[in-house]
């Protein structure tokens, strides 16, 4: 039976308000950004002006934003690399061969329950003084030790919808535990990779305080590099919005890349019961 007119009127109302509520500060940004410095400050701002690329070029050219994309990106990429890995075969070993007892998932869960600012002094007294301060080494395995926890845990709950039976037969089959894992628990749990990874790409991709601490000239990320626009002598406005959709491409590119895997379930009927 089909919902009242008005109720469907109102629903859509409704969703298209919330969806105007998240896209109108993205639209704003992105019209910000090829704005020239006058239109940018103009009050009331102008709808309609002469779109420039002049805060992309000083952006990429003057400020030398390109380095600090390329940071972020091997950072980000590496660790989320290092982190799905881990983790894949972390929730395999607990799920499967109960690794680290029935308290493991606990622990997994107990170390986040920490505020990451306790632990930004630690790690720069730390890593001064094995040399990894203003170094990208030193802010994968920061983000390697701090998204691993989350991408075990989201792993462990892909896996439990895996049917045992599957790698089981493997076995039976001739398969080692790590042949199994490879060939028939790895396909099978591509929703939580692909889940893990987006996770994993965005907390590194967006950190800020722990770049801050442990990144220099050679090290700088995008979103610290974004913050030193905003100075005593005001803020670079257009620059900002041009470095702000230049930090929102990869993550837009890795989701319409990533979304397929997000379906869960994929393993559904795999065994007949």
């Amino acid at each position: 039976m089909q919902p009242p007119l008005l109720l469907r009127i109102v629903t859509h109302l409704v969703l298209g308000l919330c969806c105007l509520v998240v896209l109108l500060p993205l639209l704003w940004v992105l019209r910000t950004s090829f704005a020239d410095k006058v239109v940018a400050y103009q009050l009331p701002p102008a709808l309609f002006f002469t779109p420039t690329l002049d805060n992309y070029r000083m952006i990429l050219v003057e400020m030398n934003f390109g380095t600090f994309f390329l940071n972020s990106l091997i950072i980000s990429l590496t660790s989320t690399l290092l982190a799905v890995v881990i983790g894949a075969l972390a929730a395999y070993a607990i799920d499967r061969y109960r690794a680290g007892g029935d308290a493991m998932p606990i622990v997994i869960l107990a170390t986040q329950m920490m505020p990451p600012i306790v632990l930004v002094i630690p790690f720069f007294l730390i890593f001064k003084d094995i040399g990894l301060t203003d170094s990208r080494t030193g802010l994968i395995v920061t983000y390697l030790a701090f998204n691993l926890p989350y991408v075990v845990w989201l792993m462990m709950s892909f896996m439990k919808r895996v049917p045992r039976e599957l790698d089981e037969a493997a076995l039976i089959d001739g398969c080692t535990p790590m042949t199994a894992f490879i060939r028939i628990i790895v396909p099978a749990l591509l929703p939580g990779i692909g889940a893990a990874t987006i996770l994993s790409f965005v907390l590194s991709w967006n950190e800020f305080l722990f770049a801050l601490m442990l990144s220099g000239n050679e090290s700088k990320t995008l979103p610290v590099a974004i913050s030193s626009l905003v100075t005593q002598q005001g803020t670079a406005i257009g620059a900002v919005s041009a470095a702000t959709i230049l930090a929102m491409l990869p993550m837009a590119i890795l989701y319409f890349a990533m979304r397929r895997f997000l379906v869960s379930g994929l393993n559904l009927g795999a065994v007949k019961g």
